[in-house]
């Protein structure tokens, strides 16, 4: 084939913007993924399945932790609970020479709706500080950093006012209440440049009480928390009727529809009968507002499917499946199962980032049931029907995506995509970090249709990039890389229309 000197330097002239960017910018078919972590490895090995169920079938022998049930014995109801609780902690705490820090949060709770009397609510935390790190002008302490990890310690019968009758609460939820105590325990013995928070909570049969105490409160203070993470259900990996898949886990993740209303209704229940009060709540509501115009502005730049929650649950399904080989995290971006909540859901309405875990299939022959026995059917929420090898992965998942965000930086801020002109190709830029933690930036990108990263390109330590991809079909990222290769959150790209 002859083609003319001429014709062929304007084939060479329409090809070389294309050329440059294929030499500049290689674009890999899959997210790009930093080599096993020893410290997570090791934190995965140190899990116990054995532990697990001690613990599970300790918190099953308190007979009823139900949140009005008696606090005063030592060996039956909520208050004998979370004091076995506090003590396990300090146990790892003593072991982990003394990082761990254990503490907890009182208050009382009005009347309401689930609610007979004013009652006295404990959290119970262990807190793992974040390492110190030199401070650096303009870089982000890493004390300010907060990950929660939660699961509650109360539990309920067929009637959820009944504090007085059987209440076992195996798999709901002393199944999560104990993936977050072997969670503290695995975990102190490692130093991480997030601030980690295990925390078990009461009251949430009740309307989710202590998740909603603590998350307002850190509100109020705030408390820059990163993610939350609440277990709750996770005992089994049967269902009803027999279906089992002992290698999946449910995450549900979506952030975005709790911000299309007011976000009041932890406090739906509490007059606003004194100036404090008012003025709290005012503070508290102004907070709020703050952080929704900014959620919202994500969503109406396209990202409703981008916010940090959805990245947080993106994260989690990465690190779980690649240390966890052959599990599958499947991600539901759904606040939580139809008719039911869970301990995030303060967390979210506030605007942090928080999911929950839960169990593939759920058996409702054993929860929220009484003991009794209906032909050959048992019912009721007993420790013979939790599978402990499960719980434990159940721990590792969680273990993997907690460890490897807590050692990566903070996600980048700032972070725009030029749509300012036409072109084939996107023009990302952020703010650059003066964080030392961060060594350079990752951009990720997926088509529309997937819920997961699909590419990746390592930029080094830049402030501005073009990648040779359309921006009008797929959905960009922007990560934060430490020196190990661990990721941050990606921060969602709003559109740039004037350079």
């Amino acid at each position: 084939m002859h083609i003319r000197s001429n014709s062929w330097s304007r084939l060479l002239r329409a090809a070389w913007p294309w050329l440059l960017g294929s030499l500049c910018v290689a674009v890999p078919s899959a997210a790009s993924a930093a080599p096993p972590d020893p410290v997570v490895q090791q934190i995965l090995r140190d899990i116990s399945a054995s532990r697990i169920q001690q613990r599970v079938q300790k918190l099953v022998d308190f007979e009823t932790r139900h949140t009005e049930s008696e606090t005063a014995s030592e060996t039956r109801g909520i208050g004998a609970a979370r004091r076995w609780i506090q003590r396990e902690f300090q146990a790892c705490a003593q072991a982990s020479g003394g990082r761990l820090q254990v503490s907890t949060q009182e208050w009382v709770e009005p009347a309401g709706r689930r609610i007979s009397k004013p009652t006295t609510l404990v959290n119970v935390m262990a807190t793992l500080p974040a390492r110190t790190r030199p401070v650096v002008p303009g870089a982000s302490p890493a004390a300010e950093r907060v990950m929660v990890v939660s699961g509650h310690y109360d539990s309920r019968n067929s009637d959820v006012m009944d504090a007085q009758g059987a209440a076992p609460g195996a798999n709901d939820d002393a199944s999560g209440t104990a993936v977050v105590m072997e969670l503290a325990c695995a975990m102190a013995r490692h130093e991480f440049d997030a601030t980690l928070v295990f925390m078990a909570v009461p009251g949430e049969e009740q309307g989710l009480l202590g998740a909603a105490h603590f998350a307002r409160e850190a509100r109020k203070l705030g408390t820059n928390i990163e993610a939350m993470i609440t277990n709750d259900i996770v005992g089994s990996a049967t269902g009803d009727f027999g279906p089992r898949d002992p290698k999946r886990l449910r995450l549900f993740a979506d952030g975005f529809d709790p911000l299309l209303r007011l976000l009041v209704q932890s406090q739906a229940n509490r007059p606003a009968d004194t100036d404090t009060h008012t003025e709290a709540a005012a503070a508290e509501a102004q907070a709020n507002a703050v952080v929704r115009t900014r959620l919202q502005t994500i969503a109406l730049a396209g990202g409703s499917e981008d916010m940090p929650t959805h990245q947080l649950g993106r994260h989690l399904k990465a690190a779980g499946e690649a240390y966890l080989p052959g599990f599958t995290v499947q991600l539901i971006q759904r606040r939580d199962r139809y008719l039911r909540g869970g301990d995030h859901l303060p967390f979210l309405e506030r605007g942090y980032s928080a999911v929950r875990f839960t169990e593939p299939f759920e058996n409702f022959r054993h929860q929220h049931q009484n003991l009794r026995t209906e032909g050959t059917v048992r019912f009721g929420d007993l420790a013979e029907f939790v599978e402990p090898d499960y719980v434990a992965d159940v721990a590792r998942i969680n273990a993997a995506g907690l460890a490897t965000l807590a050692m990566a930086p903070p996600a980048p801020l700032e972070v725009k995509l030029d749509a300012s002109g036409l072109s084939n190709d996107s023009t990302l830029s952020w703010a650059a970090s003066a964080d030392p933690l961060v060594t350079g930036y990752r951009v990720v990108w997926r088509n529309t249709d997937s819920a997961t990263w699909q590419s990746a390109q390592d930029v080094g330590r830049v402030s501005r990039v073009t990648v040779p991809v359309s921006k009008d079909n797929v959905v960009f990222g922007v990560q934060a890389l430490s020196a190990l290769g661990h990721a941050s959150l990606a921060s969602y790209p709003l559109p740039l229309l004037r350079p």
